[in-house]
Formats: C-alpha cells, sequence, structure tokens
C-alpha cells in the first residue's frame, strides 16, 4: 500500500513550478462534454483553496490542463485535508479543520451571459443554450448548443449570437484627485485571458499604457499612483485568449486638481453649502457613473484618514465629493447662499 499509484499512461497529469502552495487532496470527476470525454480535477490546497482543473489530451509527452477557476472554501485559511463528490447530487463536499463545506461541481452562470465568455470557459460541465451559459447534458436533443472544450474556439462555435457586440464595452466615467491614488477595473472572466492597456488622449491615436512602479496592472484592473494631468483620456482593457480579442472595459478619466477638492471642502467657498445638504439630497444630483467615482473617492478617503488616526464628520466628506456640482444646472442646486 506504500507503493505509488500512477495515472494512466504513466505521466503526470498536472504539474507546478515556483508555486507558492502545495496540493493537500484530490477528487476526479468523469465529464462527458460534446467533444469527448474529459477528466475534471478538484485539488485541495494548504492555503485553504480548491482549484478545479479540466485535463486537455495532447500528443506530446504531456497533457495541457487548465485552471477554470479557484475557490476559497472557508472564512478562514486553513489547508483542505479531504474532498468528495456526489455525481447523483452534482456536489462537491470539502473539510478543513474548520469543517465542511459543500460546493456546486458547476457554476455556469459565473462565465457570463455571453456566448463567447461561456466558449472561452471551456468548462465541461457548461455550454451556451442560446440565451445563456447553462449546465451541459450530453442528450443531442438540442443542436443549438454550443461547447468547445478542446479548443475553446467563439469564431466558430458562437456565429449568428451577435458575436461582434462582445468585442464592444460600455463607456463609464471615473474621476481621479491629481496626486492621489486611483484604480481602474478589469477583470477578464477566464484566468487563461492576457490583458493589455490602451489609453486615447483627446483625439490621438490609441496607444499602450506604459507600465512602471507609479502605473501597475494587476489581476484585478491598472492601479496608478500619485495621478498626474496626462493621465487624463479614455482607457481600454483588452483581453486576448486563443487569438480571440474583446474589449472589457472602457472607461474615461478626468482628472480634478486638488485646488478644486480643496474648494470644496472649504465652508467659506461658494459651494460650502454643500457640505450641510443631507446625503440623499446631495447625491440624487449625480448620475450612477458619478456616484461610483465618489464611492472609490470616499473610499480612498477615509482609508486615508483612519491610517492618519483622523476622524472628521461625514457630511464634510461628502462635500468634497462633488467635483462635477459646479457643471449643474441652477435648479439642481437644493440651497444657495443669500447674496451678502
Amino acid at each position: 500500500m506504500f507503493n505509488p499509484i500512477y495515472p494512466v499512461g504513466r505521466k503526470p497529469l498536472v504539474v507546478r513550478t515556483h508555486a507558492d502552495y502545495k496540493y493537500t487532496s484530490i477528487a476526479v470527476d468523469q465529464v462527458t462534454a460534446a467533444d469527448g470525454h474529459y477528466q475534471v480535477l478538484f485539488l485541495g490546497t494548504d492555503k485553504g483553496t480548491v482549484q478545479k482543473v479540466v485535463v486537455l489530451p495532447s500528443n506530446g509527452s504531456l497533457d495541457e490542463d487548465l485552471i477554470l477557476e479557484e475557490l476559497e472554501v472557508f472564512k478562514k485559511q486553513s489547508p483542505i485535508t479531504n474532498i468528495r463528490i456526489s455525481s447523483k447530487k452534482q456536489q462537491l463536499y470539502v473539510s478543513s479543520e474548520h469543517g465542511v463545506s459543500q460546493v456546486s461541481l458547476h457554476r455556469c452562470m459565473a462565465y457570463g451571459s455571453a456566448c463567447a465568455d461561456c466558449c472561452l470557459a471551456r468548462d465541461p460541465y457548461c455550454a451556451w443554450d442560446g440565451l445563456s451559459c447553462s449546465r451541459f447534458y450530453p442528450t443531442g436533443k438540442r443542436r443549438s448548443r454550443r461547447q468547445d472544450i478542446m479548443h475553446g474556439n467563439p469564431l466558430t462555435q458562437c456565429r449568428g449570437f451577435n458575436l461582434k457586440a462582445y468585442r464592444n464595452a460600455v463607456e463609464m466615467t471615473q474621476y481621479g484627485v491629481k496626486n492621489n491614488t486611483t484604480f481602474l477595473e478589469c477583470q477578464p472572466k477566464s484566468p487563461q485571458a492576457s490583458v493589455k492597456w490602451l489609453i486615447q488622449r483627446d483625439n490621438d491615436r490609441r496607444k499602450e499604457v506604459k507600465l512602471s512602479d507609479r502605473v501597475v496592472s494587476t489581476n484585478h484592473g491598472l492601479l496608478i499612483r500619485s495621478v498626474h494631468s496626462s493621465d487624463q483620456g479614455v482607457y481600454y482593457c483588452l483581453a486576448t485568449e486563443n487569438g480571440f480579442k474583446r474589449t472589457l472595459a472602457k472607461i474615461r478619466l478626468q482628472i480634478l486638481s486638488e485646488a478644486l477638492v480643496s474648494a470644496l471642502s472649504n465652508k467659506n467657498s461658494p459651494w460650502g453649502w454643500a457640505a450641510s445638504l443631507h446625503p440623499k439630497a446631495l447625491v440624487s444630483a449625480f448620475s450612477p457613473a458619478e456616484m461610483l467615482a465618489m464611492h472609490q473617492y470616499c473610499k480612498e478617503r477615509k482609508q486615508m484618514q483612519s491610517l492618519q488616526n483622523i476622524q472628521s464628520p461625514m457630511r464634510g466628506d461628502l462635500g468634497k465629493l462633488k467635483p462635477l456640482l459646479d457643471h449643474r444646472k441652477s435648479r439642481n442646486r437644493r440651497n444657495h447662499l443669500q447674496d451678502e
């Protein structure tokens, strides 16, 4: 019983080098897809996560593997001790020193509502049914179901499903304060996608964003430290996977000066009345995009104040969060200063 157990073919299915974690448990499910049979591995780690991996057969010495998703099962980080699969209930049972948790074998809705996203996910449990990404059943009765685990090519699988619409993104407006930090969110649904950021200033051509210690690309978006006036423009987050390119996010970044923010927070300024408004009355003059920028700015200010152990009234902070108020019509202003 101490002899090693080799997989079929006597070659490893998954190889990891220089990883900052170790595998502690494993469970394997045999899944039938539209283009064949696949092994789906659920691998527990010593960091308390479970990786869902599909093994793709190849002609080489090693099979190719894709991490479909990685889940944090427990709130407290601890090594996964055991994993069990219930094929009847389509559930995964995971245990650690903190207890036992139940996870579904498939979360097809997490791949989005687009045919291209569902195809690029390459999850044997899921397929595009013409309306959404849903559970795949190998019955052969529904010909409209699209699935391509081996190649994941949306150009061939998603014809007739408005594929061009997925290449564009709705433009959002975001505001940053000069010499402060701002974050442009963009996170692809597929771990295999590579992300590139482009910027378009005024009517100039789009150029690739130059990354540095100040401008950092993360797994969740673009972090800009100490914002400059030259950072203003339209940012495009482009994702590429299997030769398929699409725009995940289009963000128009507008830079506000520190002087403007200081003027808004000064009670003696023409906009000092904004600090005396009730929060609900103040935010009603903003669009959803502006509300998102306000929330980000408020969160950043709160974090800075907590580090400096400075407490200030909430309404005073709200007075700083209205950079576009001077562009509003007078009818949107709830109160006005009386002329002296």
